[in-house]
């Protein structure tokens, strides 16, 4: 769902829904380890890396 569609459901403007997925944003890790096998894969973003 895009920011204007979460806009228009939850009541709110978007630029305020961006600022906070870009403070959670700073609370994830920077990168994973490169040695660690993902569980689930999901085919669409499969599709989009290998094009």
């Amino acid at each position: 769902m895009g920011f204007r569609a979460s806009q228009r459901v939850k009541d709110l403007h978007h630029t305020t829904i961006i600022n906070w997925l870009k403070q959670v944003g700073k609370l994830l890790p920077s990168a994973y380890d490169l040695e660690t096998i993902p569980e689930v894969g999901e085919l669409d973003e499969l599709q989009t890396f290998v094009g």
